[in-house]
Protein backbone atom coordinates (compact mmCIF):
# COMPACT_ATOMS: atom_id res chain seq x y z
CA UNK A 1 0.00 0.00 0.00
CA UNK A 2 1.32 3.74 -0.52
CA UNK A 3 1.49 5.40 2.32
CA UNK A 4 2.82 8.43 1.37
CA UNK A 5 0.92 11.44 0.13
CA UNK A 6 0.63 10.96 -3.75
CA UNK A 7 0.14 14.50 -6.42
CA UNK A 8 -2.30 12.37 -8.29
CA UNK A 9 -5.48 10.02 -7.57
CA UNK A 10 -4.26 6.80 -6.26
CA UNK A 11 -5.62 3.26 -8.63
CA UNK A 12 -4.60 0.21 -8.51
CA UNK A 13 -1.12 -1.79 -9.40
CA UNK A 14 -0.53 -4.91 -11.94
CA UNK A 15 1.88 -6.79 -11.07
CA UNK A 16 4.09 -8.25 -14.52
CA UNK A 17 5.47 -11.32 -14.53
CA UNK A 18 8.69 -9.78 -14.51
CA UNK A 19 7.76 -8.39 -11.22
CA UNK A 20 7.45 -4.56 -12.35
CA UNK A 21 4.37 -3.07 -11.14
CA UNK A 22 2.51 -0.57 -13.19
CA UNK A 23 -0.24 1.60 -11.98
CA UNK A 24 -3.43 2.82 -13.99
CA UNK A 25 -7.00 3.90 -13.65
CA UNK A 26 -9.30 1.89 -14.74
CA UNK A 27 -12.80 3.56 -15.10
CA UNK A 28 -16.20 2.51 -16.33
CA UNK A 29 -17.63 -0.90 -17.91
CA UNK A 30 -17.79 -1.94 -21.58
CA UNK A 31 -15.27 -2.21 -24.58
CA UNK A 32 -12.12 -1.22 -23.40
CA UNK A 33 -9.94 1.71 -24.21
CA UNK A 34 -6.47 1.66 -22.92
CA UNK A 35 -4.83 5.18 -22.47
CA UNK A 36 -0.92 5.86 -23.01
CA UNK A 37 0.28 9.16 -21.95
CA UNK A 38 3.60 11.16 -23.87
CA UNK A 39 6.95 11.14 -22.67
CA UNK A 40 8.39 14.33 -20.35
CA UNK A 41 9.77 14.91 -16.83
CA UNK A 42 6.04 14.36 -14.49
CA UNK A 43 4.17 13.14 -17.03
CA UNK A 44 0.91 10.32 -16.04
CA UNK A 45 -1.84 8.88 -17.39
CA UNK A 46 -3.77 10.93 -15.32
CA UNK A 47 -2.56 14.30 -16.01
CA UNK A 48 -2.52 13.43 -19.65
CA UNK A 49 -6.54 12.57 -19.78
CA UNK A 50 -8.32 13.05 -16.63
CA UNK A 51 -10.32 15.73 -18.66
CA UNK A 52 -11.39 13.11 -21.26
CA UNK A 53 -12.29 9.90 -19.15
CA UNK A 54 -15.28 10.89 -18.33
CA UNK A 55 -16.87 11.27 -21.41
CA UNK A 56 -15.57 7.57 -22.33
CA UNK A 57 -17.30 6.41 -18.95
CA UNK A 58 -20.34 7.95 -19.53
CA UNK A 59 -20.34 6.60 -23.42
CA UNK A 60 -19.99 2.73 -22.44
CA UNK A 61 -16.45 2.32 -22.57
CA UNK A 62 -13.84 0.74 -19.74
CA UNK A 63 -10.45 3.29 -19.66
CA UNK A 64 -7.36 1.74 -18.85
CA UNK A 65 -5.55 4.84 -18.05
CA UNK A 66 -1.76 3.47 -17.55
CA UNK A 67 1.63 4.81 -16.11
CA UNK A 68 4.47 3.88 -18.40
CA UNK A 69 7.26 2.04 -16.41
CA UNK A 70 9.42 5.58 -15.68
CA UNK A 71 6.01 7.57 -15.16
CA UNK A 72 3.39 8.35 -12.96
CA UNK A 73 3.21 6.15 -9.49
CA UNK A 74 4.49 2.92 -11.77
CA UNK A 75 7.78 1.65 -10.98
CA UNK A 76 11.20 3.43 -12.03
CA UNK A 77 13.92 1.07 -12.58
CA UNK A 78 17.41 2.41 -13.44
CA UNK A 79 18.90 -0.66 -14.67
CA UNK A 80 16.82 -0.75 -17.99
CA UNK A 81 17.03 1.01 -21.64
CA UNK A 82 13.72 2.35 -22.01
CA UNK A 83 13.58 1.89 -25.92
CA UNK A 84 10.66 1.16 -27.48
CA UNK A 85 10.76 -2.58 -27.07
CA UNK A 86 11.04 -2.51 -23.90
CA UNK A 87 7.63 -0.35 -23.45
CA UNK A 88 6.10 -2.42 -25.76
CA UNK A 89 6.81 -5.44 -23.94
CA UNK A 90 5.68 -4.30 -20.57
CA UNK A 91 2.70 -2.86 -22.14
CA UNK A 92 1.89 -5.87 -23.98
CA UNK A 93 2.49 -8.08 -20.69
CA UNK A 94 0.49 -5.18 -18.54
CA UNK A 95 -2.61 -6.04 -21.36
CA UNK A 96 -1.88 -10.10 -20.35
CA UNK A 97 -2.31 -10.08 -16.97
CA UNK A 98 -5.43 -7.55 -16.84
CA UNK A 99 -7.04 -10.26 -19.14
CA UNK A 100 -7.38 -7.78 -22.57
CA UNK A 101 -7.38 -9.76 -25.56
CA UNK A 102 -8.09 -7.22 -27.74
CA UNK A 103 -8.46 -2.81 -27.14
CA UNK A 104 -8.45 0.59 -29.15
CA UNK A 105 -5.27 2.15 -28.07
CA UNK A 106 -5.15 5.74 -27.51
CA UNK A 107 -1.15 7.23 -27.33
CA UNK A 108 -0.46 10.65 -27.55
CA UNK A 109 3.61 11.85 -28.19
CA UNK A 110 5.18 8.73 -27.07
CA UNK A 111 2.30 6.61 -26.01
CA UNK A 112 1.70 6.85 -29.84
CA UNK A 113 4.23 5.79 -30.78
CA UNK A 114 4.19 3.26 -28.05
CA UNK A 115 0.97 2.26 -29.28
CA UNK A 116 2.17 1.96 -33.28
CA UNK A 117 4.82 -0.32 -31.53
CA UNK A 118 2.27 -2.78 -30.41
CA UNK A 119 -0.34 -2.56 -33.42
CA UNK A 120 2.66 -3.44 -35.36
CA UNK A 121 4.11 -6.61 -32.92
CA UNK A 122 0.86 -7.66 -31.58
CA UNK A 123 -2.06 -7.20 -33.85
CA UNK A 124 -4.32 -9.35 -32.57
CA UNK A 125 -4.48 -7.34 -29.62
CA UNK A 126 -5.19 -3.52 -31.03
CA UNK A 127 -8.76 -3.26 -32.70
CA UNK A 128 -7.86 0.12 -33.65
CA UNK A 129 -5.69 3.10 -32.96
CA UNK A 130 -6.28 6.97 -31.79
CA UNK A 131 -3.17 9.13 -31.84
CA UNK A 132 -2.63 12.53 -30.98
CA UNK A 133 0.79 14.19 -32.33
CA UNK A 134 2.62 10.28 -31.99
CA UNK A 135 6.13 9.94 -31.88
CA UNK A 136 8.02 7.10 -33.90
CA UNK A 137 8.00 8.71 -37.42
CA UNK A 138 10.42 10.94 -37.37
CA UNK A 139 14.36 10.55 -37.07
CA UNK A 140 15.72 11.20 -33.43
CA UNK A 141 17.66 14.32 -34.28
CA UNK A 142 13.98 15.84 -35.89
CA UNK A 143 12.41 15.35 -32.67
CA UNK A 144 15.66 17.10 -30.71
CA UNK A 145 15.58 20.15 -33.22
CA UNK A 146 12.22 21.50 -31.73
CA UNK A 147 11.47 24.00 -30.06
CA UNK A 148 9.85 22.65 -27.32
CA UNK A 149 12.07 19.33 -26.83
CA UNK A 150 15.13 21.65 -27.24
CA UNK A 151 14.02 23.53 -23.86
CA UNK A 152 13.01 20.25 -22.26
CA UNK A 153 15.72 18.75 -22.61
CA UNK A 154 17.79 21.98 -21.49
CA UNK A 155 15.80 22.56 -18.37
CA UNK A 156 15.83 19.35 -16.93
CA UNK A 157 19.52 19.07 -17.41
CA UNK A 158 19.89 22.04 -14.80
CA UNK A 159 19.14 19.89 -12.07
CA UNK A 160 15.51 19.66 -10.32
CA UNK A 161 12.64 20.63 -11.84
CA UNK A 162 10.52 22.57 -9.29
CA UNK A 163 6.87 24.46 -10.26
CA UNK A 164 8.58 27.13 -11.89
CA UNK A 165 10.90 25.22 -14.39
CA UNK A 166 7.98 22.58 -14.97
CA UNK A 167 6.44 25.98 -15.97
CA UNK A 168 8.60 26.92 -18.45
CA UNK A 169 8.60 24.04 -20.11
CA UNK A 170 4.84 23.37 -20.35
CA UNK A 171 4.30 26.37 -21.76
CA UNK A 172 5.53 25.13 -24.94
CA UNK A 173 2.72 21.97 -24.41
CA UNK A 174 -0.23 24.19 -25.49
CA UNK A 175 -0.83 27.28 -28.05
CA UNK A 176 -2.70 29.19 -25.16
CA UNK A 177 -0.32 28.45 -21.85
CA UNK A 178 -3.23 29.95 -20.18
CA UNK A 179 -4.53 26.29 -20.05
CA UNK A 180 -1.76 25.40 -17.78
CA UNK A 181 -3.48 25.04 -14.43
CA UNK A 182 -1.80 25.60 -11.03
CA UNK A 183 -3.26 22.10 -10.73
CA UNK A 184 -1.14 20.41 -13.33
CA UNK A 185 2.35 22.09 -12.22
CA UNK A 186 1.64 20.52 -9.15
CA UNK A 187 1.21 17.02 -10.26
CA UNK A 188 4.05 17.10 -12.88
CA UNK A 189 6.24 18.67 -10.48
CA UNK A 190 5.83 16.48 -7.71
CA UNK A 191 6.69 13.29 -9.62
CA UNK A 192 9.50 14.86 -11.95
CA UNK A 193 12.14 13.95 -9.38
CA UNK A 194 10.78 10.44 -8.33
CA UNK A 195 12.25 9.66 -12.18
CA UNK A 196 15.65 7.78 -12.88
CA UNK A 197 18.15 9.65 -14.80
CA UNK A 198 18.54 6.66 -17.38
CA UNK A 199 14.86 7.44 -18.39
CA UNK A 200 14.94 10.01 -20.88
CA UNK A 201 19.07 9.19 -21.73
CA UNK A 202 18.14 5.77 -22.73
CA UNK A 203 14.60 6.41 -24.54
CA UNK A 204 14.51 5.46 -28.07
CA UNK A 205 12.04 5.20 -30.28
CA UNK A 206 12.76 4.27 -34.26
CA UNK A 207 10.99 6.17 -37.40
CA UNK A 208 8.44 3.34 -38.40
CA UNK A 209 7.02 5.20 -41.58
CA UNK A 210 8.18 2.78 -43.47
CA UNK A 211 6.07 0.24 -41.77
CA UNK A 212 2.76 2.26 -41.59
CA UNK A 213 1.89 0.43 -44.67
CA UNK A 214 1.36 -2.83 -41.93
CA UNK A 215 -1.15 -1.42 -39.88
CA UNK A 216 -4.00 -4.02 -40.16
CA UNK A 217 -6.46 -1.81 -37.81
CA UNK A 218 -8.34 1.57 -38.38
CA UNK A 219 -6.31 4.84 -37.23
CA UNK A 220 -7.63 8.11 -36.54
CA UNK A 221 -5.78 10.72 -35.43
CA UNK A 222 -5.22 14.45 -34.32
CA UNK A 223 -1.87 17.05 -34.78
CA UNK A 224 -2.15 20.81 -33.83
CA UNK A 225 -0.69 23.40 -36.20
CA UNK A 226 1.62 24.74 -33.58
CA UNK A 227 2.97 21.95 -32.31
CA UNK A 228 6.53 22.33 -30.70
CA UNK A 229 7.27 19.10 -30.01
CA UNK A 230 6.57 16.92 -32.95
CA UNK A 231 6.35 18.32 -36.61
CA UNK A 232 2.82 18.19 -37.88
CA UNK A 233 4.14 17.32 -41.09
CA UNK A 234 4.07 13.88 -39.82
CA UNK A 235 0.49 13.96 -40.61
CA UNK A 236 1.47 13.49 -44.51
CA UNK A 237 3.03 10.20 -43.75
CA UNK A 238 0.40 8.43 -41.71
CA UNK A 239 -1.74 9.75 -45.26
CA UNK A 240 0.67 8.69 -47.74
CA UNK A 241 1.53 5.37 -46.03
CA UNK A 242 -1.07 3.71 -43.71
CA UNK A 243 -4.23 1.76 -45.18
CA UNK A 244 -6.86 2.94 -43.36
CA UNK A 245 -6.86 6.36 -41.67
CA UNK A 246 -7.93 9.65 -40.85
CA UNK A 247 -6.39 12.68 -39.32
CA UNK A 248 -7.88 15.88 -37.83
CA UNK A 249 -5.43 19.04 -37.64
CA UNK A 250 -6.34 22.28 -35.44
CA UNK A 251 -4.78 25.67 -35.37
CA UNK A 252 -4.36 27.24 -32.97
CA UNK A 253 -3.52 24.32 -31.32
CA UNK A 254 -0.48 22.71 -29.62
CA UNK A 255 1.05 19.22 -28.27
CA UNK A 256 -2.37 18.58 -26.55
CA UNK A 257 -5.57 18.41 -28.39
CA UNK A 258 -7.01 16.44 -26.42
CA UNK A 259 -6.73 19.54 -23.37
CA UNK A 260 -6.84 22.23 -25.60
CA UNK A 261 -9.60 21.29 -27.78
CA UNK A 262 -11.58 19.31 -25.44
CA UNK A 263 -15.31 18.60 -26.66
CA UNK A 264 -14.26 18.14 -30.10
CA UNK A 265 -11.82 15.51 -29.22
CA UNK A 266 -13.76 13.57 -27.38
CA UNK A 267 -16.71 13.86 -29.49
CA UNK A 268 -14.93 12.89 -32.57
CA UNK A 269 -12.99 9.71 -30.90
CA UNK A 270 -16.24 8.60 -29.49
CA UNK A 271 -17.70 8.53 -33.24
CA UNK A 272 -14.61 6.80 -34.36
CA UNK A 273 -14.76 4.07 -31.81
CA UNK A 274 -18.38 3.71 -32.70
CA UNK A 275 -17.64 3.53 -36.48
CA UNK A 276 -15.49 0.23 -35.39
CA UNK A 277 -18.11 -1.89 -33.30
CA UNK A 278 -21.23 -0.64 -35.69
CA UNK A 279 -19.60 -0.09 -39.18
CA UNK A 280 -21.37 2.48 -41.76
CA UNK A 281 -22.89 0.34 -45.24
Amino acid sequence: MNVHPSPIPLGRFATLPCGLKLHYHDEGSGTPVLWLHGSGPGASGYSNFKGNVPAFTGAGYRSLVLDLPGFGLSDKPDHVDYDLDFFVAKVAAFLEVSGIRSCAILGNSLGGAIALGLALKHSDKVSALILMAPGGVEERETYFAMPGIVRMVETYAKGPMGPAEMRHVMTLQLYDPALLSEELIAERAAIAPTQPKNLFSTMRVPNMTQRLRELACPVFGFWGQDDQFNPVSGVMKFLAHTPDVRFTVLNRCGHWVQVEHRALFNRQCLDFLKEQTCPQP
